[in-house]
C-alpha cells in the first residue's frame, strides 16, 4: 500500500520535491478522480488505484511520498455521461495527465480508446464500456533537475533575425555525418556538423515544426502514413519522445534541454511552433485521450444550443474554450515551462486568431493577449501569430497587439505574384519590400512586424514553386483533394522535372529571385528548410503525413543545389552587413535633414523617380529602388546615428531584357554591382564579396535581364 497525504493543488501535474510527488488535476464537473499507477509500458492495466480525496478550487489533488521520477501513470475521472450538455466522462478510460512533462507510452490503437461504442453516425451518444488500460498514452514522473551551466539566451534582436524554418526529424535523419543512432533526434540537431552548417548559412533563429507529443491519427496509421508535421497535440508539456535518441522514460527531457543550450552555445535562438487552438481529440467522434476525459465541457468550444458538438474554427475538430480561466492557464502554465524549464526564446502560435475568439468575433485585444501582455516572462520573448484560423473573420493579418509579430501571408502571395508575371502587382509590391506599412505602420508597430517568408512548411518548397503549376498529392491517399490549389507558381514551362536547359536556367534564377527578394525586404525573413539548396517535395505541397525521404532533407547536393546554397549563403551575408536593409523604422519617403536626400526613391527605367502617373499603370513589372543609407534615422547601441552603404535595387519580372539607367551615386562615389540573379558569376558575388571599391567599367544603362534582380552599392571611388 503506497502512502498518500492531502497534497496541494499547485503546480497542476506531476511534480517531484526530491521526496515523492504531488499529483494535481483540474476537473469543474468531475465526481471523482483516480490516480493509477502502472509498473512499466507493457502493463495491461495500473498495478495501484489511488482515490484522489482533496479537492481545492477544483483541482484534485495528493502528495506520495513512496513514488519517484519514472513513474507511469494516468487517471480514470468519474462523472456525468450527458454528451448533450457537454459531459463525457468515462471512468473504464485511462486518460492523459494535461500537464504532464514527458510521455512514458504513446497511443496504442484500438477500438476501446473511444469513449462511445463505435459503429455508426449516433454512436457518439452510446457509452462504452471497455477499458482501455492496455491502450492508453500514460504520463511518466520527471526530475526537473538539470546543469544549464551559464547558459544564455542570445537575444537577438528582431531586426536583426533571420529565422530557419526547420523540422527535428527531417532535417537531420539522412544526414550521413551524424552518428546514425542521432539523426532524426534533438541530439542529432545539436551536433556539430549540423550546427556548422546553420552557422555557415547565416540564419540566427531555429524554428521548430512542433515538438510537443502529438498523435499519430488512426486514419493516417491504417494508410501506412504518419503526422509528420505534429500539428496534433496531446501533450502541452511534453516533448515529442519519437525524436529523441532514448525516448524512455524522461530522457526526452534532457535531450531537448540538451539541445537548447549548445544552440544556444552556437548563438542560435531556438523557438517553437506550438499548438494551442485545438488538440488531437478531435471532434465528437474523436476518441478520449486527455482533455475529453478530465472535463470536456470546460476544456473545449461547445455549440451552444447543442453542446453534444464542437465549435471548429481550426478544421481539426475542436478548438479549445479561451473563456475557461483553467484554459487560459494551462497555455499559460505551458508557454511558461518551455520558457523557463526547458530555456527556449520564443514560439510562433499556430491559427493564432483562434486564441483571440472571446466570443465567436476574433477580438485582438482578447484575454489571452493581455494575459501575454502582463506576464513578465513570456512579454520578453519573441512572439509569432499565425495570423489567421478556419472560421469566420479569421483572416486578421496586420491586426495583432504590438508586442506581436506576424506570418505576413500577404507578403507571400504578392511575391508569389509578382515574379510569376501577374499584372497589377507592382504598387502592391513595393508596400510588401518596404516593410508593409499598410498593416503595420500603427498602433507603435515598425517593419519588424513582418514575418517575410516565400514558402514555409505548408505548401510548396521554393524549387517546387518554380517548377510545378499544379500540386501533387496523391501520395497522400486522398486522390490528390488535399493542400492549397492556388499556389501562384509557375513551372517556367515543364510540370516537374525536365532536362531542357533554358528550362532549368530559368527555374535557378527564379529561386535566386525570390531568395535575394526576401532578404532585400524590410522585416524579418523567414527561410524554409532546404530553400537554401533547392529541396524539392516533387510537387507534394502537403506533405503534413510523409515522415519518410519525401520530406526529409536530403544532404547530398547536386553541382547546382551547391552553387545555389553558396549564393544563399552570399546573400544573407550582404544583408547582415547592410544595415538599410534591416532598419527599425518605417521609411518616410522624404528627405532626411541629417542626410540631405530621401531615405527611399522608387525608380524608373530611366533612373528617375517615379511619377504619380508611372504609379497608376497596372502592367508595369519593373522597378528601381534607391535606398539611401546615410539616411537611416536609427542610433546603434551607444547612441551614434547609423550609416551604411547605399543600395539601388533592380528588379525585372519581364521576360524580357530592359536597359536601366542607374541614377547618379553621391559625389566620389560609383556604383559596383554587389550581384546579378541573371549573371551569379559577376559582382561581388561572382569574386566572393571580395570587391571593396567601385568598378570602372560597369555598363549604362544597365542591361538588366529578363527576370532577374541586381543590386548595387556606392563605393567611394580609388583615390591616386
Amino acid at each position: 500500500m503506497l502512502r498518500a497525504w492531502p497534497g496541494k493543488p499547485y503546480p497542476l501535474g506531476a511534480t517531484w520535491d526530491g521526496t515523492g510527488v504531488n499529483f494535481a488535476i483540474f476537473s469543474a464537473h468531475a465526481t471523482s478522480i483516480e490516480l493509477c499507477l502502472f509498473e512499466s509500458e507493457d502493463s495491461p492495466t495500473e498495478s495501484t488505484k489511488i482515490p484522489l480525496v482533496e479537492t481545492t478550487h477544483q483541482v484534485w489533488h495528493a502528495y506520495l511520498p513512496d513514488v519517484k521520477p519514472g513513474q507511469l501513470y494516468g487517471y480514470r475521472v468519474h462523472g456525468p455521461w450527458e454528451p448533450e450538455n457537454g459531459h463525457r466522462f468515462n471512468p473504464n478510460k485511462i486518460i492523459l495527465d494535461p500537464y504532464a512533462k514527458a510521455i512514458g507510452r504513446t497511443t496504442r490503437w484500438d477500438d476501446s480508446m473511444f469513449a462511445y461504442q463505435v459503429g455508426n453516425e449516433a454512436a457518439d451518444l452510446s457509452f462504452d464500456e471497455r477499458d482501455n488500460a492496455a491502450f492508453a498514452p500514460l504520463a511518466v514522473v520527471v526530475d526537473p533537475a538539470y546543469i544549464w551551466g551559464d547558459d544564455r539566451r542570445p537575444n537577438i534582436p528582431w531586426h536583426e533575425t533571420l529565422i530557419y524554418e526547420t523540422h527535428v526529424k527531417g532535417f537531420t535523419k539522412l544526414n550521413q555525418l551524424i552518428p546514425e543512432e542521432l539523426r532524426g533526434t534533438y541530439a542529432g540537431l545539436a551536433t556539430e556538423p549540423v550546427i556548422r552548417y546553420l552557422k555557415e548559412l547565416g540564419v540566427t533563429t531555429v524554428e521548430l515544426l512542433p515538438v510537443h507529443h502529438h498523435l499519430e491519427d488512426r486514419h493516417l496509421v491504417t494508410k501506412g502514413l504518419a503526422n509528420y508535421w505534429g500539428y496534433n497535440t496531446l501533450g502541452f508539456f511534453a516533448p515529442e519522445p519519437d525524436y529523441a535518441a532514448n525516448p524512455k522514460g524522461y530522457e526526452a527531457v534532457r535531450e531537448f534541454k540538451m539541445m537548447v543550450r549548445t544552440l544556444h552555445e552556437a548563438g542560435l535562438e531556438v523557438l517553437l511552433d506550438v499548438v494551442y487552438n485545438h488538440t488531437a481529440e478531435g471532434n465528437h467522434m474523436g476518441p478520449m485521450l486527455s482533455l475529453r476525459g478530465a472535463d470536456n465541457a470546460s476544456y473545449y468550444r461547445l455549440v451552444n444550443d447543442d453542446r453534444r458538438f464542437y465549435m471548429d474554427y481550426t478544421g481539426c475538430g475542436n478548438t479549445l474554450n479561451m473563456l475557461s480561466p483553467f484554459v487560459l492557464q494551462l497555455i499559460m502554465d505551458s508557454l511558461r515551462y518551455w520558457v523557463v524549464e526547458m530555456h527556449v526564446d520564443g514560439f510562433r502560435f499556430d491559427l493564432a486568431s483562434a486564441l483571440a475568439r472571446e466570443l465567436h468575433e476574433v477580438d485582438k485585444l482578447g484575454s489571452f493577449f493581455d494575459i501575454i501582455h502582463q506576464d513578465p516572462i513570456l512579454s520578453r520573448v519573441k512572439l509569432i501569430a499565425e495570423p489567421w484560423d478556419l472560421g469566420e473573420g479569421g483572416y486578421q493579418v496586420g491586426n495583432f497587439p504590438s508586442l506581436w509579430t506576424e506570418w505576413n501571408g500577404k507578403y507571400r502571395d504578392c511575391v508569389r505574384s509578382f515574379w510569376k508575371g501577374d499584372g497589377g502587382t507592382y504598387a502592391e509590391f513595393a508596400t510588401r519590400l518596404c516593410g508593409s506599412s499598410d498593416l503595420y505602420g500603427h498602433g507603435g508597430r515598425a517593419p519588424t512586424a513582418s514575418i517575410n517568408f516565400i514558402t514555409a512548411h505548408d505548401g510548396f518548397t521554393l524549387h517546387d514553386l518554380v517548377s510545378y503549376n499544379e500540386k501533387h498529392n496523391n501520395a497522400n491517399g486522398e486522390d490528390n483533394r488535399d493542400g492549397e490549389s492556388h499556389n501562384r507558381s509557375w513551372n517556367c514551362g515543364a510540370e516537374g522535372p525536365t532536362d531542357d536547359p533554358t528550362i532549368l536556367e530559368l527555374r535557378e534564377r527564379q529561386k535566386r529571385n525570390l531568395l535575394a527578394t526576401l532578404l532585400l525586404s524590410q522585416g524579418v525573413p523567414m527561410l524554409l528548410q532546404g530553400d537554401e539548396v533547392g529541396r524539392t517535395q516533387q510537387g507534394n505541397n502537403n506533405v503534413y503525413c510523409q515522415d519518410n525521404e519525401l520530406s526529409w532533407q536530403n544532404w547530398e547536393f547536386s553541382e547546382l543545389q551547391q552553387k545555389q546554397l553558396e549564393f544563399s549563403q552570399q546573400l544573407i551575408a550582404f544583408w547582415k552587413k547592410n544595415p538599410v536593409l534591416h532598419r527599425r523604422k518605417f521609411f518616410k519617403g522624404d528627405v532626411i535633414p541629417k542626410a540631405g536626400e530621401k531615405d527611399l526613391v522608387f525608380l524608373d527605367p530611366s533612373g528617375q523617380e517615379m511619377t504619380e502617373q508611372a504609379w497608376s499603370v497596372g502592367y508595369v513589372q519593373c522597378m528601381g529602388v534607391l535606398l539611401a543609407g546615410n539616411a537611416i534615422t536609427e542610433l546603434d547601441p551607444k547612441g551614434q546615428r547609423i550609416i551604411g552603404d547605399t543600395l539601388c535595387i533592380l528588379l525585372n519580372a519581364y521576360h524580357d531584357r530592359l536597359d536601366f539607367t542607374l541614377p547618379e551615386a553621391a559625389e566620389g562615389q560609383a556604383w559596383s554591382l554587389a550581384f546579378d540573379t541573371a549573371k551569379p558569376e559577376a559582382g561581388e558575388f561572382g569574386s566572393n564579396g571580395k570587391s571593396e571599391s567601385a568598378e570602372s567599367s560597369l555598363e549604362s544603362p544597365y542591361p538588366l535581364a529578363g527576370r532577374s534582380v541586381a543590386v548595387f552599392v556606392a563605393k567611394s571611388l580609388p583615390t591616386n
